[in-house]
């Protein structure tokens, strides 16, 4: 018979709401959340999103609020406890390292007396034995004991930091929460912080719940993460698979917009503004979503299982795939030889996201963008487009289609046309709607790539325009359809550079703005880099390497090779050079 571990904090269906007068502000709403006995958890989300109610909650610290739900920590229901009862806990048990560490400190003791008190309190060791413990934990941290006797002033943010997880684990927790410990550190005083965490975890076998912004710190310390949003649980699951291949959209939007992830991208955010718990019945991400549904607003999704070990809170199940290729393959006959320019190529595009084919030139970039929207027809494989197969040009002949920017501008638009007519001229092939509602949608259009909308400009023919200007004019055109999908394939390679960085720009504002998806096809690594979320490596028409930007472009010296994602490393299980292992006296009186 197997016997399982109970979880050592399990939280069921956990509501909190602060009281303000005769109103309540719900901060967290149905939380659900389970650890075990030495496990890592990451909590990640914006500012206001509920992360340090969530741990005020569990330490019993929230004042005029009104709780409902269960916090089981070892089989003792938090919830049910009186302040005396919950006291024995608190940093005995439980403890927090606060964010602001300025605040946490009492400014006319010094650290040494207040570590001390903390020992004193809750061990009831003798006075001198609580102060020895306390200047060998300074030592367990890297502080050297004199700081005992300094004032928290006299500390820089990062000795600070390290005071106050001393004062955390100074009773040996069996849980300690850790609230953004690395905020307004330099980047040494960062790493500094995470291998310390890192270090302290393995010599004294707590677990631990972070919550940072900081992605990379949650990388390397959890094994798990959870994604609140609106004191919502939106998404759970390993971390490294999580961090990778993010299942919500508001997920994702975090993980791109870390600059530590995708240090070379234009860093956008999420747009919108963050919604406060309770604000709306239905989901409280979708009027920032790229891919709401007309009930989204209405019914709020429940958090279900997404796949192994994964969860996640969306209508759509996370994520839509917009486009999937299986198989594809393309053999040309030179003569009577057979040349194979694409080669089994199975390729996926999500909603909202921008994909990166990368490769050199003759790999069979372009010729896998044209079987995508049927300008070549493969020999094998298959296409699906929002769940249907694509058999024709159905899907470029339609609104809200797939939509291609060529390479030369020149060839794709007639020369001879006027500007006003090369971009209403899909709109005329589909017969959509009147000729003054098609002139609006190319005005609208022109003016998105910043062209001039004067009568002058839209007289002109294209043969008269730059190379910059033809190039997004080509784009106002693609977009005057409202794709679901923008095929770009090489649009910046005839382009000067200043050209270049206004017309990417531009695209990837439009992409920001809108929501559509972009496969940005480029030999140029760099500006891959630049605005890629995902990337797929193709040679010699196979694709050799694809996975996150960061995960390709992070650490591989060559652009064909796929580096394994970030692991979460431990130091080796001792104390720092030259540290003391503290003797954590009277521990066993509440073992």
């Amino acid at each position: 018979m197997t016997c399982t571990t109970p979880p050592l904090l399990e939280i069921r269906d956990l509501c909190l709401d602060y009281r303000q007068g005769e109103n309540r502000i719900p901060a967290l709403k149905n939380i659900h959340l389970f650890l075990n006995p030495g496990e890592s958890l990451g909590i990640i989300g914006e500012s206001g999103c509920g992360k340090t109610s969530l741990a005020m909650a569990i330490m019993g610290l929230c004042t005029n609020v009104r709780v409902s739900g269960s916090i089981g920590f070892k089989g003792m229901d938090l919830t049910c406890l009186k302040e005396k009862d919950f006291s024995r806990l608190r940093w005995n048990k439980i403890a927090l390292v606060f964010q602001n560490s300025q605040e946490v400190f009492n400014p006319v003791l010094t650290l040494g007396e207040q570590v001390a008190e903390a020992i004193y309190t809750h061990l009831g060791l003798a006075r001198a034995l609580a102060d020895k413990q306390a200047a060998q934990l300074f030592n367990l941290v890297g502080l050297d004991p004199v700081w005992c006797k300094a004032f928290a002033h006299q500390l820089s943010g990062g000795m600070r930091q390290r005071v106050l997880m001393v004062m955390a684990i100074s009773c040996k927790p069996e849980l300690l929460i850790v609230d953004e410990p690395f905020t307004a550190l330099d980047a040494d005083a960062k790493e500094s912080m995470m291998a310390l965490l890192l270090s302290l975890q393995e010599h004294l076998g707590f677990a631990m719940i972070l919550i940072s912004h900081t992605m990379p710190a949650i990388a390397r310390l959890t094994t798990r993460t959870m994604t609140l949003y609106a004191g919502q649980v939106v998404e759970e699951g390993p971390t490294q698979v999580l961090l990778s291949d993010p299942c919500h959209p508001y997920t994702r939007g975090l993980i791109n917009a870390c600059p530590e992830f995708y240090g070379f991208k234009d860093l956008w955010g999420i747009p919108g503004t963050p919604a406060l718990p309770g604000q709306s019945p239905g989901c409280p991400f979708s009027p920032r979503c790229v891919q709401k549904g007309p009930d989204c607003h209405k019914i709020r999704p429940n958090l279900v299982p997404a796949g192994p070990e994964r969860k996640v809170a969306c209508h759509k199940g996370g994520i839509e795939t917009l486009l999937a290729a299986k198989g594809l393959g393309k053999t040309y006959v030179l003569g009577t030889t057979p040349i194979r320019a694409v080669r089994k190529v199975d390729l996926l595009i999500k909603t909202g996201e921008v994909v990166a084919l990368v490769g050199a030139s003759g790999s069979g970039k372009s010729t896998l963008a044209h079987l995508l929207v049927r300008l070549e027809t493969p020999d094998e494989g298959q296409i699906t487009f929002q769940g249907r197969t694509v058999s024709g040009r159905e899907t470029t002949a339609c609104m809200g289609g797939i939509q291609m920017v060529f390479q030369d501008p020149a060839q794709a638009v007639s020369p001879r046309l006027r500007v006003l007519d090369a971009v209403r001229e899909p709109l005329d092939i589909m017969g959509w709607e009147t000729r003054e509602s098609q002139d609006l949608k190319a005005l609208t259009a022109l003016a998105s790539v910043h062209l001039p909308c004067d009568p002058e400009f839209l007289r002109l023919a294209c043969h008269a325009l730059s190379g910059g200007q033809r190039q997004r004019l080509s784009v106002a055109r693609s977009m005057v359809t409202d794709p679901r999908l923008l095929i770009a394939d090489e649009i910046t390679a005839m382009l000067d550079p200043s050209a270049q960085a206004v017309l990417l720009r531009q695209l990837k504002g439009l992409q920001h703005e809108k929501g559509f998806s972009m496969l940005f096809i480029t030999h140029d690594l760099h500006l891959a880099r630049k605005i890629a979320d995902r990337v797929y490596v193709i040679d010699k028409g196979a694709i050799v390497a694809q996975g996150a930007g960061f995960e390709v472009f992070g650490t591989a010296s060559q652009p064909h090779v796929h580096p394994a994602p970030p692991s979460r490393v431990r130091p080796p299980p001792h104390p720092p050079s030259g540290a003391i292992e503290p003797i954590f006296i009277g521990k066993e009186k509440f073992a």
